[in-house]
């Protein structure tokens, strides 16, 4: 079967992966990626000082630099550069943490019309000992009992393994650009009452390098305030502006 004829007997996915000096893992996470179901792999090199890059070229995934730092900068460029076919799209993250291999259990749902967004929960899945700390395990629960009192949605995780589709991620109006990315996104998806669904997903270990959130006492610090500061401002605000075209 062509890549044309496949491609228009099913929903278009894009997956995209911010990355930021993961040169030691991104060419596996890119191969790993079920060739199947990814109709395109978009790499959102973040100012990488290595050759992130490179081999994520070398893997066969498309290169989306964006040089301004921010991890939800990353998600949204990503986005915005999606093939104009695409209908579902998947983030993951870079380090080999994830596994790619149950992509097709994330948007499954979505192409069958069940459901408008699916988030992994690592939480609920089996864990690498190690793979999450005492700290992401209790933000994840205590974003989740928020938004179970506001808005009548659990959440158990705020994993970046995720699948929405196109048109509900452009409606959410999405404007943080930092590691507050996740939180917002289930934050608006609750409140515009999609249709979600949360499910056990297998989590590791890095595969390598420094992990930017957990691995430093700042880094877990200035995560922690910039989600608290989203979680704040996204419940608060009335109608937030559109960051999209």
């Amino acid at each position: 079967m062509s890549h044309q004829e496949h491609t228009s007997t099913r929903a278009f996915i894009s997956a995209i992966i911010p990355a930021l000096n993961e040169e030691a893992t991104i060419r596996d996470v890119v191969r790993e990626i079920p060739r199947h179901l990814a109709d395109e792999i978009i790499v959102v090199d973040n100012g990488s000082s290595d050759e992130t890059g490179g081999r994520a070229r070398q893997a066969g995934a498309r290169v989306v630099s964006e040089p301004r730092k921010g991890y939800g900068r990353a998600c949204f460029s990503g986005f915005l550069a999606v093939d104009e076919k695409c209908s579902v799209v998947v983030f993951l993250d870079g380090d080999g943490s994830d596994c790619p291999e149950c992509m097709s259990e994330l948007t499954t749902p979505i192409t069958d019309g069940k459901a408008d967004f699916v988030i992994g929960s690592r939480a609920r899945g089996k864990r690498e000992r190690g793979s999450m700390n005492a700290g992401q395990l209790l933000a994840g629960w205590m974003a989740g009992w928020l938004t179970n009192i506001l808005y009548g949605v659990k959440y158990t995780d705020m994993c970046p393994f995720r699948a929405i589709s196109r048109n509900a991620l452009r409606n959410l109006r999405m404007t943080e650009m930092t590691y507050g990315w996740n939180l917002e996104m289930q934050i608006r998806a609750a409140r515009a009452r999609l249709r979600i669904l949360e499910i056990p997903v297998p989590h590791r270990c890095r595969a390598g390098g420094a992990s930017k959130v957990s691995g430093t006492l700042r880094g877990t610090f200035v995560a922690g305030s910039r989600i608290t500061a989203t979680l704040i401002r996204v419940i608060l605000e009335r109608r937030p502006p559109s960051v999209l075209p």
